[in-house]
């Protein structure tokens, strides 16, 4: 038996509960047999965890198959609202539109 937190942030806040992985005889800890026995999916190609990196441990994404140890934090992630590279290109445009406007601002001023 092993001792792990899940803690799932897929809601509005997030939940952490102490979960007891009950093994049998021939089973291996995994991250997948902890969320089948936690009652979260069914399989690794469950619709509920069917997008890459949802779930992971210590903040470190992991694989269905992927060890997991007494005293882990089983982690479910919810969806991006926002893509990162979006974000990190509008930003920088943002920047080069200022630096234009500066520009033509002193372009102009010089020929006043």
């Amino acid at each position: 038996m092993l001792e792990i937190w899940i803690c799932d942030a897929r809601g509005e806040a997030p939940k952490t509960i102490l979960f007891q992985l009950v093994l049998a005889a021939n089973e291996v800890a995994t991250v997948g047999l902890a969320l089948q026995k936690a009652g979260i999916a069914t399989g690794p190609n469950d619709p509920v965890l069917s997008r890459k990196g949802c779930f992971g441990v210590f903040g470190k994404r992991k694989d269905w198959d992927s060890p997991i140890y007494a005293g882990d934090r089983l982690e479910l992630y919810s969806p991006l609202l926002i893509d990162p590279k979006t974000v990190r290109r509008k930003k920088a445009n943002q920047n080069q539109d200022a630096k234009f406007k500066a520009a033509a601002a002193r372009r102009k001023a010089r020929r006043l």
